[in-house]
């Protein structure tokens, strides 16, 4: 066992961690507007001076898993006109295309007990184009990519530092930290590092006075106070680094024009005080919040590195075997990857899985959001609500969440989304099975879960509807795990199947519109995927008949039907809970195709394709025949069951024989069950042989959906072909745009009307699998559609794996298609190298887009890359 893996027997080595957000501002909770205009209210113009309510931000921040402490590090080149103590980007309202970041930086290296962690961030030498950045994307219109930092020009000629941070462990409460400043120039520059260290603000609400307390002690010392904290120093290597002192608490008259008591050093104190020489920062060293500041110059081509130490207890010589722990502290990162990649051959594919699991480990955060608290505002910070205007998640009172969970992207979404978080456990179950499981268990605890069932789906509507993929998430997390360690942790599939079970509830009795096992769930996470907002609320009686919400749905029933089978080979009762679910597929895989009398079903045949269809007040249908992954979905409600399995499960058999002998309307729609495939297998799916490759000759023909880098969200034809539909008088015309969106419909910042993204295409690759294992190679289809050469299902999953892969790793040329044809990023020795793992990517040219540290969903690209004969 490694040393990394014994390390994670013991929780107490994840007490410190990477768990401080990139970004605080512009978030629901941090929102006490009577308006709900979260974006204007904390934003990152007075983020320097508001002390936050809920969580904390920071470069490179590291907190306790109930953040009461956190470090960061804050830079300053002596040209901005602030220090940089938090990554800058646009809000929501800014961007033509949404909130976006406008740094450069990346995450190099972290193990799962944050051990060792590195990432590297491209500092400006010169002034940061703040204003630049908010003028040229406020000019562009949704037609028009965004304007990013590279864009200004600022990386020309490398004026630019590369500020490497690290952090190891010596002990469980012993962090050592360290940063190399590289000068990329051919000019000196000047820059001040300030590591800072602050108390988050608990004391101000009303709830409790008590509040920790930074203090000088000597040269390169500063003390730590606070009674729930075990860290009580932190050193610098650097004797002559200065120490200033200022309280974590909002600048009210600057930002609210009151009355200045002259006895309070507010959180922007140490900002003023090194960017203008205020007499900002308490003169008798103490506060909440603490610096060193340290005023260097960095010589052209040359770097100098800092080192800090955060002790428990006081150290005679903190740094006498720094270089040693850290080495150590390395060697054991790469005993680890060795062991997790030993099987991975290729030093490019190792370099982008390994950075895939680093971003991983870095979007940790700790979440604190209780809404019924919010809503009404605390004793000493009032919330003016307007419930007559919009407030949000009003239904949500109940929920307390205070946890370290896995975000999409600490920046850009700095906040849980249920869906993302099903997909992160995925590639989190290679490197820590533990974590994985308790995210997922997480979010069916009765203080996240409603009362009535469903799960909270993302901070901006927790009532919001994503797709039903928390089971899927579960039994695939729980076979790997049980795949590495060699037993099954039934445990926790018994607890995440009985909250399970009242989600599946909540989505027959809510989202079923007419009792009659066709869902429409909405929104479902597919954001600009449709003529129209799917969330809309529709006129005289009509509602939309999902196909992508009706498949979720039956791949939701086959999942809770594979995990009660799991479950019933160690307890008989779960046999019953298996019959269940098999019926309700069933009644879920004919509803697909029938809707009652003189209504279009969701299958047309002509088309060989699955579409949504609008249901008239006057009892006709229409169907909507957009070719988008709403069709293509469809394939991922499919299990194979071995005939063995059966045999051990004789109530569950004898049921099925029942229902195909006595019910065959609900058998002779789908992919026959009682038919057995190479090796005894069954096969249970909403697609028939004659179907599936009828649906398939369109995904993979690459003038619709496949793309050399996978599969396109919408068809290729409707670039040159618009699709075009009326409803409420409004003509909606929706084109195929690979890349950036050109509709503001959920804020604009997503697409998915042609770009690539990874848990569609990671869902469609793993259920080819599923029916290769059924069909062999009895089943063969054409790929690319046209071309004349046949594959079986397998060879075209793995295909469309490499093409995934492909995006990130170098071609013939050098490039990495993501970088989209940057050469700086492609070929420069300080770029080309590190990796971003971006929300989607362009349809056509793998460009990233969105948001570009989105290492969760995306991070599935960690497991295509592991070789499948070991998970």
């Amino acid at each position: 066992m490694t040393v990394e893996k014994e390390r994670l027997q013991d929780s107490q080595w994840k007490n410190w961690g990477p768990y401080v957000s990139n970004r605080q501002w512009g978030n629901v909770r941090e929102d006490y507007s009577p308006n709900g205009n979260a974006w204007h209210y904390a934003n990152h113009n007075n983020a320097e001076s508001y002390a936050y309510r809920w969580g904390e931000e920071g470069i490179a921040g590291i907190s306790d898993v109930k953040q009461i402490f956190c470090f960061a590090f804050s830079f300053w080149n002596k040209k901005d006109k602030i220090i940089k103590e938090r990554f800058f980007g646009l809000s929501n309202p800014q961007g033509n295309h949404g909130e976006d970041i406008k740094e450069i930086f990346y995450y190099l290296d972290n193990t799962p007990t944050h051990s060792y962690m590195k990432m590297v961030y491209k500092y400006p030498i010169n002034p940061f184009p703040y204003d630049d950045l908010v003028a040229e994307n406020g000019r562009r219109s949704k037609k028009e990519p965004e304007y990013e930092i590279f864009d200004t020009g600022i990386f020309d000629n490398d004026e630019y530092f590369d500020i490497f941070i690290e952090y190891c462990k010596a002990d469980h409460n012993d962090i050592l930290a360290r940063v190399t400043v590289h000068n990329r120039s051919r000019e000196d520059a000047p820059i001040v590092v300030a590591p800072t260290a602050w108390f988050r603000n608990n004391w101000k609400w009303g709830y409790n006075t008590y509040k920790g307390q930074t203090n000088a002690s000597y040269d390169g010392c500063i003390d730590i106070n606070h009674d729930s904290i075990s860290i009580k120093k932190l050193y610098s290597r650097n004797l002559a680094a200065k120490s200033a002192f200022c309280e974590n608490e909002t600048n009210t008259p600057k930002l609210y024009g009151a009355p200045y008591t002259g006895n309070t050093y507010f959180k922007d104190g140490i900002n003023d005080h090194i960017i203008y020489g205020s007499n900002t920062v308490n003169p008798e060293k103490r506060g909440s919040k603490a610096s060193f500041i340290i005023d260097e110059i960095i010589e052209a081509g040359q770097s100098k590195t800092f080192d800090f130490r955060l002790c428990p207890a006081e150290v005679d010589e903190p740094f006498e075997n720094f270089d040693e722990i850290f080495a150590a502290r390395i060697a054991d990162t790469n005993e680890f990857y060795h062991e997790i990649q030993s099987e991975t051959t290729n030093d490019d594919e190792r370099n982008v899985q390994r950075q895939a699991f680093a971003g991983l480990l870095w979007n940790k955060q700790f979440y604190h959001y209780n809404v019924g608290k919010w809503l009404k505002g605390d004793p000493n910070h009032q919330a003016p609500r307007n419930f007559n205007d919009y407030v949000r998640n009003t239904e949500w009172n109940h929920l307390h969440n205070k946890d370290i969970i896995s975000m999409p992207d600490k920046w850009e979404y700095p906040w849980y989304a249920t869906w993302d978080l099903a997909f992160h456990c995925v590639p989190f179950s290679i490197i820590d099975a533990e974590f994985a499981k308790g995210q997922l268990l997480l979010l069916t605890k009765e203080w996240y879960m409603h009362p009535n069932g469903q799960l909270p789906a993302y901070e901006w509507n927790l009532s919001d509807v994503n797709p039903p993929v928390h089971a899927w998430s579960c039994f695939r997390v729980f076979k790997i795990d049980e795949k590495q360690n060699g037993k099954p942790d039934l445990l926790f599939l018994e607890k995440v199947f009985q909250k399970l079970l009242l989600n599946f509830t909540w989505w027959v009795n809510r989202k079923d519109q007419s009792g009659n096992n066709i869902f429409g769930g909405g929104f479902l996470g597919l954001d600009n995927i449709g003529a129209f907002d799917r969330n809309m609320e529709l006129k005289d009686g009509q509602h939309l008949e999902q196909a992508d919400g009706t498949s979720w749905m039956a791949m939701y029933a086959l999942n809770m039907m594979r995990i009660a089978m799991e479950l019933a080979q160690y307890y008989q009762v779960y046999e019953d809970m298996a019959i269940k679910f098999f019926e309700h597929y069933l009644y879920i895989a004919e509803a697909m195709e029938n809707l009652g009398e003189e209504k279009e079903g969701l299958w047309n045949e002509e088309d060989g394709f699955f579409y949504d269809v609008l249901q008239l007040g006057n009892g006709e249908s229409v169907s909507l025949k957009l070719r988008s992954i709403v069709g293509l979905i469809p394939m991922f409600a499919v299990e194979i069951i071995d005939h063995k399995l059966l045999d051990k499960m004789p109530n569950f058999k004898t049921r099925m024989e029942w229902v195909l002998k006595n019910k065959p309307e609900l058998t002779k729609l789908v992919s026959h069950w009682d038919e057995e495939g190479q090796g005894r297998k069954h096969l249970m799916s909403i697609l028939r042989k004659n179907r599936l490759t009828k649906v398939l000759r369109r995904m993979l023909d690459e003038n619709e959906f496949l793309s050399s880098y996978g599969i396109r969200a919408m068809s290729k034809v409707y670039e040159e072909n618009p699709f075009v539909f009326s409803v409420h008088g409004t003509e909606n015309v929706v084109y195929y745009t690979p890349a950036e969106s050109d509709s503001r419909m959920f804020g604009g910042n997503s697409n998915w009307r042609g770009p690539i993204w990874f848990p569609i295409n990671f869902l469609i690759v793993e259920s080819l699998q599923r029916f290769h294992f059924y069909y062999g190679n009895s089943l063969k289809v054409e790929f690319p559609t046209g071309s004349g050469e046949k594959k079986n299902l397998d060879e075209v999953a793995q295909n469309i794996s490499k093409r995934l892969c492909s995006l990130f790793l170098k071609d013939e040329d050098g490039q990495r298609p993501f970088n989209g044809g940057n050469a700086k990023f492609n070929y420069d020795e300080h770029f080309k190298d590190y990796i971003t793992f971006f929300e989607y990517f362009h349809g056509d040219n793998g460009r990233g887009v969105g948001a570009s540290h989105q290492t969760g969903w995306t991070a599935t690209v960690a497991k295509l890359m592991k070789p499948r004969l070991t998970v």
